[in-house]
């Protein structure tokens, strides 16, 4: 009954409470959770290939003084997974709800949200610092309590994170431009998009910009690597290497083609097991010859990855290759180059996977001179734009590769 009104031994028993409680839901959690969401970066020396941004950050966390800020680059070079971690570490997990606001394209984000929404948190008050005492371990591994205040900073501002910023409308840009500079006091904003060039000039001049390039091959390939180990899942060699160049440096698609190739790997093993299972129990009548081929130790390989992530074979991309080039007479072979886009298309292969390894195939190809790539260069672009603005895949495709052939029979 004393302790009911010592506040201080109140909150100390609720903290011990919940952290005794924490453990037994986590792993369920983890375990359902996406690979993409599991090994999200927590901290900002967790984010990958992005050194500068992250020593710049790094310091702005040391001074809890942050400015508006605008990250741009291709997408899964961790934007996102950035200004979330420096949220994570700025207000811990007991204020991050209050304290950071994240809208996504998914949402509604016009002039309206502009005016009610984003306006409504940059306008709250903040609530009073924590006080009150945490367990954390330290690197001996002994638990000890400290402030919550010690642990994360808990600044005297809100943060806004709109992801995907270059899709809102130019009136909710530009009605934006007003309330960054009216509650700038409380509250910071941090823009999220790919292409800097759609935020407007007013925008963009009011935050602090920083570039995402896409991820090295080394730390990509090192990153995917790692996740299989924890996850215990086997790759073949050269793997690692594959997943990356077919995710195009874009580790999310990597993580998420690694995940697949696990889950295609496994149901293969647990059919297969089925199968020996329903063999042993018919063998001695009838001796059935059943199928039964597994990769080997349960390994995710080339093939699994190019089966998931839509690469066209090579054997196919080889015969829409040798009916584009001309044999012995210098001449457009139509019947062939359309019979072959014609059995593509029918495959269903995608056409935009099509024109970016027909790009790979005939760009860096020794037989194709230089004044023929320029001009080759020029065909890919008109088709990628068409198939942008929703042009039919099977003409577009036939399309380039009978001007294609027409540029490499001219001498």
């Amino acid at each position: 009954m004393a302790d009911f009104f010592n506040l201080k031994a109140r909150q100390a028993a609720a903290a011990q409470a919940s952290s005794s409680k924490a453990p037994s839901s986590k792993p369920e959690t983890n375990r359902l959770q996406p690979w993409v969401e599991k090994y999200r970066p927590k901290t900002l020396s967790e984010v990958t290939a992005q050194d500068n941004t992250i020593q710049i950050l790094s310091r702005t966390l040391q001074s809890t003084n942050l400015p508006h800020m605008l990250f741009y680059g291709p997408p899964g070079t961790g934007k996102t997974s950035t200004i979330l971690a420096l949220a994570k570490q700025l207000y811990g997990p007991e204020f991050i709800k209050s304290r950071v606001l994240e809208l996504n394209a998914s949402d509604e984000r016009g002039i309206s949200i502009v005016r009610a929404k984003v306006k409504d948190f940059a306008r709250q008050q903040l609530s009073s610092a924590p006080t009150h005492t945490i367990p954390v371990q330290d690197d001996d591994g002994d638990v000890k309590q400290v402030r919550y205040r010690d642990k994360y900073p808990c600044p005297p501002f809100k943060i806004i994170v709109l992801d995907e910023a270059d899709s809102m409308t130019q009136d909710a840009q530009s009605a934006l431009r007003r309330t960054m500079e009216t509650y700038s006091k409380m509250t910071r904003f941090c823009l999220v998009c790919n292409y800097v060039t759609r935020i407007i000039d007013p925008l963009a001049s009011r935050c602090s910009k920083f570039r995402f390039k896409s991820l090295d091959q080394g730390n990509a390939v090192k990153r995917v690597e790692d996740i299989a180990k924890l996850e215990g899942v086997k790759l073949d060699q050269g793997v690692g290497e594959e997943l990356v160049r077919v995710a195009e440096g874009d580790l999310r698609k990597a993580i998420t083609f690694l995940q697949s190739g696990a889950r295609l790997v496994g149901a293969q093993q647990k059919e297969a097991g089925g199968k020996r299972k329903a063999r042993t129990v018919v063998e001695d009548e009838d001796e059935m010859d059943v199928d039964d081929a597994v990769p080997a130790g349960g390994m995710v390989t080339k093939a699994h990855i190019a089966e998931i992530a839509g690469v066209i074979p090579d054997t196919t991309l080889e015969a829409l290759i040798s009916a584009i080039f001309p044999g012995t007479q210098p001449k457009i072979q139509y019947n062939r180059i359309a019979k072959v886009v014609e059995d593509m298309i029918a495959e269903g292969w995608s056409a935009a996977q099509t024109v970016g390894q027909l790009y790979e195939r005939v760009l860096f190809d020794e037989r194709v001179g230089d004044l023929q790539k320029m001009r080759i260069t020029g065909l890919f672009s008109e088709v990628d734009k068409r198939l942008g603005d929703g042009g039919d895949e099977h003409l577009a495709v036939l399309d380039l590769g009978l001007q294609i052939s027409g540029v490499l029979c001219q001498a």
